[in-house]
């Protein structure tokens, strides 16, 4: 008889604990959905534009649609879901347009990820154009594994895949390429 009470006790504790797993997993799962936090924006704005001064003088603007910023993400970043515009002003009064359809700048490491339809234009004709383009603006350098085309108001012309070039375009690394140089007979003067 105590062998049988032992076994329906064993038994009886092992249909308790099962029991008590199946009925916790709807539990476990509905805590689960209560404390899951969704990837959420800390602050968004809507038609923005920042201007950024040096002792009073304007250096740039960059304008958007919208603006979302993830501050407090671990690796915060700010996102520009619909596009940008950031236009340069240089010492001289010259001026340098970036557009493109998405950005992102990375908080930490200072780096910012520019995509879809990338194009950065100079007053002096310079023409630049690819689909994916970092700036790293510590160094302010840009560079992409993309293709890419870079052209002047010559008619001059450099395209591949892979290039990085200093932000005033006089240092350019390219990994291949292909172009067309005119010189100054065949541009007609």
């Amino acid at each position: 008889m105590k062998n049988n009470n032992k076994i329906y006790i064993k038994s009886l504790a092992v249909t308790f604990v099962m029991a008590l797993l199946f009925s916790c997993d709807g539990g476990i799962n509905k805590v689960a959905k209560i404390t899951k936090t969704d990837f959420v924006a800390n602050g968004e704005a809507d038609e923005v534009n920042l201007k950024y001064t040096d002792s009073g003088v304007v250096k740039s603007i960059l304008t958007a649609p919208k603006m979302k910023d993830y501050a407090t993400v671990s690796h915060p970043f700010v996102e520009f879901p619909e596009g940008l515009k950031v236009v340069f002003f240089g010492d001289d009064n010259s001026k340098t347009t970036i557009v493109a359809n998405y950005g992102i700048n990375y908080k930490r490491s200072n780096l910012i990820d520019l995509q879809g339809d990338v194009v950065i234009t100079a007053d002096d004709g310079k023409k630049f154009m690819t689909s994916q383009l970092y700036f790293n603006q510590k160094e302010n350098w840009f560079f992409t594994e993309k293709q890419f085309k870079f052209s002047d108001a010559k008619g001059n012309f450099m395209e591949g895949p892979g290039v990085d070039f200093s932000k005033d375009f006089r240092v350019f690394n390219m990994q291949t390429n292909s172009g067309e140089l005119k010189s100054e007979s065949d541009s007609g003067k």
